[in-house]
Formats: structure tokens, C-alpha cells, sequence
């Protein structure tokens, strides 16, 4: 199978470096939004690439778990990565890269949020991770939505 791709931009109200700073920091997630439900570090430091996280997550209202490495965090272009290396997906998918980029809105406030995702499938029954994607702007609306409400 070939490496493929889905990604969604979702437009939040808080500034980029604002959302960035706190993404970088993945156990901030947790007090943010219901859909993810603990985050501990097994390895590493928080926000530095080679660090494997285990997430704790609410996926279609039941729990998930996946271990991941943080492969990327560039905070010129506020991008953050991770790899999954453990957990349902696996099962699934031969590789997946989750990639979160948070630039500034342009003409306006607020920011962009491009949620992308490399995968290759196992085989072609596998279906494209859609959901999944869908899961994450949902997570990143609630994720803006605690920061409003902080300032």
C-alpha cells in the first residue's frame, strides 16, 4: 500500500502562539477538552522530540489509549508531530503520522489550525481515517473554547 493523507483546517478564535504554547505542553490538553482524558510521559521530556506520550482518549464514546513520539516541534512555524507507535490504530495502519500546524489568521484575529494525517493501511478494507480527523477539530474547537475562557 501507498502512504495517503486527510487533513482539515479548522478557524479558532485564539491567537497562534497562544494555542501553540499550550499544545506543545500535552498535558494541558487534558484540562481542555472531555475528548481526551489523560496524557502521561513514559519517556522524555513534555515537549521535546523523542518523548513517547500515552494518551488516554474518548473516541466514539469509548475509551482509546496510544502511545506516540514526538517526531517534530518547530516553534518558528508552530508545528508539532507524533508518531504512533502503540494502540488501536496500529492494528489498522502500518504508519501514522498526526501533524498540527497553527498559523495566524490572515485579514483577521484568531488563528488556523491544519490538522493532517499520514497513514498507510494495512490493506484496502481499512477505511480512511475521516473520524478520526473529524475527532481531532472537535478537540481543537474545545481546546479553543477553555482558552477564551481563561483570558
Amino acid at each position: 500500500m501507498v502512504e495517503e493523507e486527510v487533513e482539515a483546517d479548522v478557524e479558532i478564535k485564539t491567537t497562534a502562539d497562544k494555542v501553540y504554547l499550550f499544545a506543545r505542553r500535552s498535558q494541558n490538553v487534558v484540562s481542555a477538552t472531555r475528548y481526551i482524558q489523560g496524557c502521561d510521559l513514559l519517556e522524555g521530556e513534555w515537549d521535546k522530540v523523542g518523548s513517547i506520550i500515552f494518551w488516554k482518549l474518548a473516541f466514539d464514546g469509548e475509551p482509546r489509549v496510544s502511545k506516540d513520539r514526538i517526531e517534530t516541534v518547530d516553534m518558528e512555524k508552530n508545528v508539532i508531530q507524533w508518531r504512533v507507535l502503540e494502540g488501536p490504530l496500529k492494528k489498522e495502519y502500518k504508519t501514522f503520522l498526526k501533524t498540527v500546524k497553527v498559523s495566524p489568521k490572515q485579514g483577521g484575529s484568531g488563528s488556523v489550525v491544519k490538522w493532517n494525517m499520514k497513514y498507510e493501511r494495512i490493506d484496502e478494507k481499512v477505511a480512511h481515517p475521516k473520524r478520526l480527523l473529524q475527532f481531532f477539530v472537535e478537540v481543537i474547537k474545545e481546546v479553543d473554547r477553555y482558552l477564551l475562557s481563561e483570558e
